[in-house]
């Protein structure tokens, strides 16, 4: 399906928590894109989105079959994206979804299979591999600077949510946790920079039994059951060959890991957290001094969030853009249902393999999407 030359994709946002303030915010910021309408569980919510954003509020089933949205994009809870998105492609729309694609890799290939069957797009977040740390570290890695990858280490560590989150307990159940929570960042990363996995190996246990509530907020001192593991560590094979440590972790309340390097036959590579779009990429050839690249002056690489003291760069919506573009040009977008499901394959078999101290091969594949070239990237502002 493409869409006419010249048009703007209608976007309908569902799911209007806190999250869905950067994206309504980021949605001025791109050509190919306008926003129609949102629908909220919470119809209040959605009320004070529209006012806030100009848009109509609408109900869900209503937002579903309104002609004016193109495309759904699903902002709700992990365990609700399954069935709004695939509730949107049943009726027609594309879709760009938050992550994780699905809380299982068999509902995540119902997704794929579902839009390929309907001729639509599927996209799903993250989308912050297209960002200028992301597109400065992928240029790297297709000119050869570390010549062919060996080995690496990727880390997100920290102390979990309940001391900042007023109802973090969904966070701590079978869908979430560090891997399912925060995984989607480093590992999409990992998989736009080397390719596919191949196969797994993990050992995943859990720091507390028992999670305390220290945030503001009616759940404030009060403890909830954790239902997933919190700690976990994994070795990547990949199928060009190299392998990648993962950890993954929210019972550390402080380390020096960088959150990703990687090391080749003709140098290292150190990237920044990849939950943002910008920070600074680093380059070591053959064991000389580290030659950094900051983002702060480069396309999707300044800082802009939070907005009243900007600290980081988050152009959430940038994924939404390409998919935008892709219709346009009939092509399968960059952060796409297939990337997404390849992740979710991954992540569900790094619990698997946890749970069973067993390696597990992974069956799917997927194509390392296409770098994002510079003149593209700009092309894709208003």
């Amino acid at each position: 399906m493409q869409a006419k030359s010249g048009t703007k994709l209608g976007i309908g946002v569902i799911g209007c928590g806190n999250i869905s303030m950067t994206y309504l915010r980021n949605a001025a910021l791109f050509s190919g894109v306008e926003l129609r309408a949102c629908a909220d569980i919470s119809a209040d919510m959605a009320a004070l989105r529209a006012r806030e954003y100009g848009i109509r509020a609408l109900g869900v089933d209503a937002l579903l079959s309104d002609p004016e949205v193109d495309l759904v994009l699903n902002l709700t809870v992990p365990s609700a994206h399954f069935d709004i998105t695939h509730s949107a492609l049943s009726a027609g729309k594309h879709v760009f979804t938050e992550k994780p694609l699905a809380t299982s890799a068999s509902d995540g290939r119902r997704l794929v299979a579902e839009a390929a069957k309907r001729g639509l797009l599927l996209g799903s977040a993250p989308d912050t591999f297209l960002g200028a740390a992301g597109r400065r570290a992928r240029r790297l890695m297709d000119e050869g600077a570390i010549g062919r990858a060996v080995t690496g280490t990727a880390f997100m560590m920290g102390r979990g949510m309940e001391h900042w989150h007023p109802n973090p307990q969904f966070y701590y159940q079978p869908g979430g946790g560090p891997v399912f929570d925060m995984g989607p960042y480093y590992l999409t990363m990992l998989v736009n920079l080397l390719g596919p996995v191949a196969r797994v190996m993990a050992m995943a246990t859990r720091g507390q039994e028992e999670r305390l509530i220290t945030a503001e907020g009616p759940y404030k001192n009060t403890s909830f059951r954790v239902g997933t593991p919190t700690n976990i560590l994994s070795l990547l094979e990949f199928r060009s060959g190299a392998t990648v440590a993962f950890g993954a972790s929210w019972d550390v309340f402080r380390h020096s890991n960088h959150p990703i390097e990687l090391h080749g036959t003709e140098g290292s590579l150190r990237l920044p957290d990849p939950d943002t779009f910008g920070g600074t990429v680093s380059l070591s050839a053959r064991g000389d001094d580290w030659k950094d690249f900051a983002s702060e002056n480069e396309l999707y690489g300044a800082r802009n969030w939070p907005y009243a003291a900007p600290d980081r760069a988050n152009y959430r919506m940038l994924g939404v853009a390409d998919l935008a573009r892709s219709l346009a040009e009939g092509r399968r977008p960059r952060a796409s249902g297939e990337l997404a499901l390849h992740v979710l394959e991954i992540m569900e078999a790094i619990l698997a393999s946890g749970e069973s101290c067993n390696s597990v091969a992974l069956v799917g594949t997927v194509d390392q999407p296409p770098l994002l070239g510079e003149d593209e990237a700009a092309s894709l502002l208003a």
